[in-house]
């Protein structure tokens, strides 16, 4: 079945014409016209993605997407942010509370549909990859999942490919710089602040229990998971 995608966007015009390419590209759509619309529609059936305005009536972008990721049954599901293009610090808070990526208005349909294609294939399951076991975490790609010492764990899409990234690299360091292109995928990091990273890094870190401590912080550089033992 195609994937859904959930648009959440107060203008007709613009919900619409998202709508219509969502569709052209084969992809089943749904909309919402304000946060509290869009909430109840993820409670009522999550979709595989959502496309979050950031200007909303009665919630904003950014508090709905605090909401979504700090419920577990949406946690997971990927979120891409339409934000203005003065906002650049709204979109730097956006990526920190769990957004996917961001599009910023005006913006071409047919990169947004890109975007959404993108980001829909680095968070959706995909057969015959690798299962990664490094002390009590086990990390299996093809059902997106994490278990630590055989219980599961809630990560958002960006703290699943994170901690990916980090077991991938087998004790070696890994810059801010290369969590932003090879996680967030921007070729050009210096568009994102790398704080970004550091947020992310910090709730990995609390949800990885007695793990938490093998990812270490090397001042001035970056990350890495230390190996086992």
């Amino acid at each position: 079945m195609a994937p859904e995608v959930l648009v959440v966007e107060d203008e007709p015009d613009i919900r619409r014409l998202i709508v219509h390419h969502l569709t052209q590209e084969g992809f089943r759509s749904r909309t919402a016209a304000t946060g509290l619309e869009a909430l109840q529609e993820v409670r009522a059936r999550p979709p595989d993605l959502i496309v979050l305005d950031l200007m909303l009536p009665e919630l904003d972008g950014l508090e709905v997407c605090r909401r979504l990721r700090a419920d577990s049954a949406s946690a997971a599901v990927p979120i891409i942010m339409l934000t203005a293009k003065a906002d650049e610090v709204e979109r730097v808070v956006g990526l920190e509370v769990g957004a996917d990526d961001y599009v910023v208005k005006p913006f071409s349909p047919k990169e947004l549909v890109a975007r959404v294609r993108a980001v829909l294939r680095r968070t959706r399951p995909t057969s015959g990859d690798k299962v990664y076991r490094t002390g009590s975490i086990t990390l299996d790609p093809a059902r997106h999942q994490v278990d630590l010492g055989g219980v599961p764990v809630v990560l958002t899409p960006k703290e699943f490919d994170l901690l990916q990234a980090l077991i991938e690299a087998a004790g070696r360091v890994l810059s801010r710089e290369h969590l932003l292109d090879r996680v967030w995928g921007y070729a050009r990091a210096g568009e994102i602040e790398s704080r970004t990273v550091d947020v992310h890094v910090r709730r990995l870190r609390a949800k990885l229990g007695a793990e938490q401590r093998r990812i270490t912080t090397i001042k001035g550089v970056g990350y890495r998971l230390e190996a086992d033992g």
